[in-house]
């Protein structure tokens, strides 16, 4: 059970000097033939076809790690990170949405990964609020020992899957798990009643929120021997 995060690529991007000590090592990823970006940098990104794909090494303790993008919508990561506990990395990339919940009409997400047997990690939307007091994750799949924060408060079925909700705060903002109740390496995620359910079921965050990032990856806690994580396809829209 994880039991402190911090605010991933959000502050990473903001402020690299808070990094929390991540050593990032000379890394020799393979990376498609294809690929038209790789970065091997702590914080490497870049922006492609309306998405931005971050590398993002921001734990302590990290290994190397390299993030090679095809498209803004087929990317991929190679990371060897030691078998230690915390999250060394979360490589995503990002959609910028920006409108509040109850503005919404729809936001809808198709993703399909291909990723190891081994190591500790889970594959994960992150999703935040404009002013970083909310954090939304939907976890589709999950390797090893990694856990959510908070505790358990419910199973329902939203958006076209089942989930085990959980709820808690890093110590700086509210963070509302969904652990998907099996794993899965590809579908459809309607997002919108997900966020109807924490807003106006639950009453967790007001319904005039404003949706900022819709972040989708990796969040790495070990991978040791260096492992491969691709996205063969993730779009995120709405509207």
């Amino acid at each position: 059970m994880v039991n402190s995060r911090t605010r991933k690529i959000t502050m990473a991007v903001l402020a690299p000097a808070m990094a929390l000590g991540a050593t990032v090592g000379l890394a020799s990823a393979p990376a498609s033939a294809a690929a038209v970006w790789n970065s091997c940098d702590q914080w490497g990104s870049t922006s492609l076809d309306g998405y931005k794909l971050y590398n993002n090494i921001w734990g302590s303790g990290a290994g190397s790690q390299c993030t090679w993008a095809n498209s803004g919508t087929g990317w991929g990561v190679w990371a060897d990170h030691p078998n230690t506990g915390g999250i060394k990395s979360y490589p995503n990339s990002t959609k910028a949405i920006n409108k509040s919940i109850d503005s919404l009409t729809w936001l809808t997400s198709d993703y399909n990964v291909s990723v190891p047997s081994s190591g500790a990690y889970n594959t994960s939307y992150d999703i935040w609020d404009t002013d970083h007091q909310y954090e939304i994750m939907l976890w589709v799949n999950h390797n090893g020992a990694v856990g959510p924060i908070g505790t358990w408060q419910a199973n329902v079925s939203l958006g076209g899957h089942s989930w085990n909700v959980y709820k808690g705060t890093n110590g700086s903002n509210q963070v509302f798990s969904f652990l998907r109740t099996s794993n899965s390496n590809s579908g459809t995620v309607d997002v919108k009643p997900i966020l109807n359910w924490i807003a106006y079921t639950k009453g967790w965050m007001p319904g005039n929120e404003t949706i900022g990032d819709v972040q989708f990856g990796y969040e790495i806690t070990s991978s040791s021997g260096g492992l491969n994580f691709t996205t063969n396809n993730l779009t995120v829209n709405g509207g």
